[in-house]
């Protein structure tokens, strides 16, 4: 299953150590787990997006997944791929970027061909091929119709996708230079939120996640002194303070970390698909660890 991380500690920048796919004693088991890319995005100095991918795994290139990755950004957001649609490369490999957002999504749409007639001309900001970008396309054209009003773009976007296609998961996260967004819809898959005060929990300390299997952990001693708020598909500490996402709840962190919590899909989609319904790649990808 792919995994999900965004980070933020707007309005001040931090710097975070990233490792992707690479928990030293398990690194060949978890990389054929989830083997089809890992991914980070952020913003530099100059607030124009960053995104360092490979469409590889940690058993094919250990020395990309094993490198730490230390940027500096008010927001992140990382992803580790299993593929369900779309190829084998760059281009197909999460995160993406789009009118200055940069976007990472964990499930299964279907129907691309009526995805990809509703957004018509929109569909020119999609370079690759998979259902995740398309669904990007369509929250960045409903940004635009809303007068850059990010959430409802969102809400609109979701809506459309369950009242009109087959769905199987919509988690996201999304980010801009000083701002992040996560959904989870329906309930197929978890996605988890903790609002870190400077130290965590017990005061004083960095901040320093590493997920239960493996999959990502991030390190950032300035988080010893600031605080952030940080979203994963599992708890990556010990920390009581982990909260569920509803089904379809909208977490919206603003420029000063402040969180607003909305559900903006109340009802199961339209065209629910389970894992039986799925290609098999597309239900292997879909599988928890």
């Amino acid at each position: 299953m792919c995994r999900l991380f965004g980070l933020s500690c707007a309005p001040r920048r931090a710097r975070a150590t990233f490792w992707l796919l690479d928990a030293p004693d398990s690194l060949s088991r978890q990389s054929h787990r989830d083997p089809d890319g890992t991914g980070l995005g952020y913003f530099g100095a100059d607030g124009i997006p960053r995104v360092e991918k490979a469409p590889i795994a940690a058993f094919e290139d250990r020395a990309f997944a094993e490198e730490a990755r230390r940027e500096e950004s008010t927001t992140f957001v990382a992803h580790v791929r299993f593929a369900s649609t779309g190829g084998l490369n760059l281009l197909d490999t999460h995160p993406f970027a789009q009118d200055g957002r940069l976007f990472a999504h964990n499930g299964v749409i279907e129907g691309v061909d009526a995805l990809d007639r509703h957004l018509g001309q929109d569909r020119s900001l999609v370079r690759g091929d998979t259902d995740s970008e398309r669904f990007f396309a369509l929250i960045t054209r409903e940004i635009r119709a809303n007068g850059g009003d990010v959430s409802a773009g969102i809400r609109q976007a979701a809506r459309w996708i369950a009242e009109n296609v087959p769905v199987y998961a919509l988690n996201l996260v999304l980010i801009s230079v000083d701002q992040l967004w996560a959904l989870r819809y329906p309930d197929t898959h978890d996605l988890y939120v903790l609002e870190r005060r400077a130290g965590g929990q017990h005061g004083g300390r960095h901040l320093d996640h590493s997920g239960s299997h493996g999959h990502l952990r991030v390190h950032s001693a300035h988080l010893a002194d600031r605080p952030s708020v940080v979203v994963a598909s599992e708890p990556m500490d010990d920390n009581p303070h982990w909260s569920l996402l509803r089904p379809g709840e909208l977490l919206h962190v603003g420029a000063d970390l402040s969180t607003d919590r909305q559900v903006i899909l109340p009802d199961p989609p339209s065209h629910r698909l389970t894992l039986d319904d799925l290609r098999p790649d597309a239900a292997a990808s879909q599988k928890s660890a």
